[in-house]
């Protein structure tokens, strides 16, 4: 069976900014405001998809706007998709305080019509995530939702965390961590459809692209490009405008401007190391990366921008402070490999 022939949904849990505890932390000390679950749900969910386009996958987003939809919204659509799995991405929370509780778990429903189905997907999925990031790990467990039971496909649910454990909350707005989850649940994906995956950070896996093509790739440049603030339509087609978005995003980053996503530009979309240095007056993708590791570090920059200005550069020193490096607002190796740690 080609892996076109699977078709894969992404759910992400709530909206941007729901009023009511138990979606959101408590304030985070040093970023001085709360941090919504949909932060990191929505963050991973596309993360996910970004994994199964690279596998050759149909994907489907359930929830592509930014404020909350009905579960039952959320089922009529993906009951109309036939999809052969699907996977939702959410964040656990226990009070209304910072505590001690953590870990990470999946939930299957007992009375989906494919239970025994979703239920080995969970394990699948919950396998691969204990292979990452280090995490308690509470188990895969039966619960009764809306997009578990009342789904006609294969469906798992991931809790990544505690947001009212402040470690993990941390994490909830890390992109590496984002990222982290979404691979891994594609991997578990590709283990229950006995597929072999193909993994992110090599070049190699990745086409060259130019006007004209037409594959999964194109699907997965225009989903990324996107993210960065084009307004695609994610068509699979390598088109005028697409490659117009190719030609700012390659202006905005330094790179090469000839519309052609080759391994720079591609390595530029993903954040891939080597992680260049970056100093006052820069702008693009990794400057983004490196003002969002400072922000899950509890060192708020004014803004993620991807323009280092003033402020950033005030948050890198005193993020090198804090840390016992050398002060000099430049962030090199060393405080790379601070800020990823």
């Amino acid at each position: 069976m080609p892996n076109s022939d699977y078709y894969i949904g992404g759910n992400d849990e709530h909206g941007v900014n729901p009023p009511t505890p138990g979606k959101r932390t408590p304030v985070v000390p040093g970023l001085n405001r709360t941090i919504y679950e949909n932060e990191f749900n929505r963050a991973a969910k596309d993360k996910f998809l970004e994994a199964c386009l690279r596998q050759g996958f149909s994907v489907y987003d359930v929830k592509p706007e930014e404020q909350d939809v009905s579960i039952t919204q959320r089922v009529v659509r993906i009951n109309r998709q036939n999809l052969t799995a699907l996977v939702t991405f959410a964040y656990n929370a226990y009070g209304e305080s910072f505590n001690n509780v953590s870990g990470v778990e999946v939930f299957y429903s007992p009375t989906n019509p494919k239970a025994t189905q979703s239920q080995r997907l969970a394990q699948r999925i919950y396998e691969r995530l204990l292979q990452g990031t280090p995490q308690n790990g509470r188990g895969v467990k039966p619960l009764d939702v809306g997009v578990l039971s009342s789904v006609n496909c294969v469906s798992a649910l991931i809790e990544a965390g505690f947001m009212t454990n402040l470690a993990e909350a941390r994490r909830m707005i890390n992109p590496l961590f984002q990222t982290e989850v979404g691979e891994e649940a594609c991997q578990g994906v590709c283990d229950f459809l006995g597929v072999d995956f193909v993994p992110r950070g090599n070049l190699e896996n990745y086409p060259l692209l130019r006007r004209g093509a037409d594959n999964n790739f194109v699907f997965l440049l225009q989903f990324i490009l996107n993210q960065y603030g084009a307004n695609l339509t994610v068509d699979g087609i390598f088109g005028a405008n697409t490659e117009a978005a190719v030609r700012q995003f390659q202006t905005q980053n330094g790179l090469s401007v000839d519309g052609v996503v080759g391994p720079n530009t591609w390595g530029t979309l993903l954040t891939l190391m080597p992680y260049p240095t970056l100093r006052q007056g820069q702008r693009g993708a990794y400057v983004r990366l490196m003002q969002s590791l400072l922000e899950s570090n509890l060192v708020p920059v004014g803004g993620i921008d991807g323009i280092f200005g003033a402020n950033t550069e005030a948050a890198v020193r005193q993020f090198q402070s804090q840390n016992g490096l050398a002060v000099d607002g430049i962030v090199g190796p060393n405080t790379w490999n601070a800020l990823t740690d």
